[in-house]
């Protein structure tokens, strides 16, 4: 499965990020098959953060490419896909929680067996 997602790039303690197209299973740090744009989070100005293909994005998330939920709530926040956003910070068993109650309300109850 294709994702959008950021690429961590920049010195240390200077951290900037490449907006880009990759398989899911690769890790961050390799190559990417299209790179959609770039955020470095240290302009005060919103707008100067943010520079994306906006063309392109629409087109990958067309054909079935799915952005991480950091890049989501960027896209929603952006107005180039619609809903709510997403939590994104959590620990693990936090998250392992979340997970257990959405497939809990997704399931139907099941009844008791009478007797």
């Amino acid at each position: 499965m294709l994702v959008i997602r950021l690429a961590r790039i920049g010195r240390k303690n200077t951290a900037a990020f490449r907006i880009v197209l990759q398989d899911k299973t690769q890790s961050p740090k390799s190559a990417a098959k299209e790179e959609l744009g770039s955020y470095n989070p240290h302009p005060k100005e919103r707008k100067d953060q943010i520079q994306l293909n906006a063309e392109r994005i629409q087109y990958w998330i067309k054909q079935g490419a799915q952005p991480s939920a950091t890049m989501h709530n960027m896209l929603v926040e952006l107005g180039l896909i619609q809903g709510k956003k997403k939590r994104v910070v959590g620990t693990k068993k936090g998250a392992k929680a979340a997970a257990e109650k959405a497939a809990a309300e997704s399931a139907p109850a099941e009844e008791a067996p009478k007797a």
